[in-house]
């Protein structure tokens, strides 16, 4: 015998969960998107890009900011994927009013090779992962630079760490890897460079 009352459950249930995944589709709620998306719809006003390609893991304990003999740096790949990222930055039309980078040399050499404009050095992106730098201080100095920015339309690209940028978006990214975020509406979504 057919029970009436499970089958019209199961039909319902199977209507709002195609209907629950055709307004996240419709709408800004897509976790992430291309870059080709990011060009003509952009999500926020910052766009986070975390350093291109640098084998290893943290830096060696003998790190020196302003050494880069001291530091884990970008191999030929993560050049060629910095040169990369500015090239299709590029391609889509995307302009930033400004560039923020952090101050390890990873990251100004990623910003340097996109070739997307002047570089601003920021230690309010620079990694607290091994504790060369305070992660209270550092998070305080970037907060109060994304506040600074709370209702401005102009893009700001900001080249980083993966822990500076998932302390701020909650999104962990892979070198190379970009989220874009809101200051006026802290939210954000990551933007797939690479499709």
């Amino acid at each position: 015998m057919i029970n009436f009352e499970d089958t019209f459950f199961r039909i319902n249930t199977r209507r709002i969960c195609i209907f629950l995944v055709l307004i996240l589709v419709k709408s800004n709620l897509v976790f992430s998107y291309t870059l080709k998306e990011y060009a003509k719809n952009p999500f926020g006003n910052v766009l986070f890009i975390r350093h291109a390609i640098a084998p290893g893991y943290g830096d060696p304990q003998n790190f020196v900011l302003n050494d880069c003999s001291t530091q884990r740096n970008l191999n030929y790949e993560g050049r060629a994927q910095a040169v990369q990222i500015g090239r299709i930055i590029k391609k889509e039309g995307i302009k930033f009013l400004k560039i923020y980078s952090s101050e390890w040399c990873r990251c100004l050499e990623t910003a340097r090779l996109t070739d997307l404009g002047e570089i601003t050095i920021e230690p309010g992106l620079n990694s607290f992962f091994q504790g060369f730098v305070s992660k209270e201080k550092t998070i305080s100095k970037l907060q109060k630079i994304l506040k600074s920015l709370e209702y401005s339309k102009d893009l700001i690209l900001m080249v980083t760490h993966q822990v500076t940028i998932t302390a701020i978006t909650g999104i962990s990214v892979s070198s190379g890897g970009a989220v874009a975020f809101s200051t006026k509406f802290r939210e954000s979504k990551e933007v797939n460079i690479f499709d």
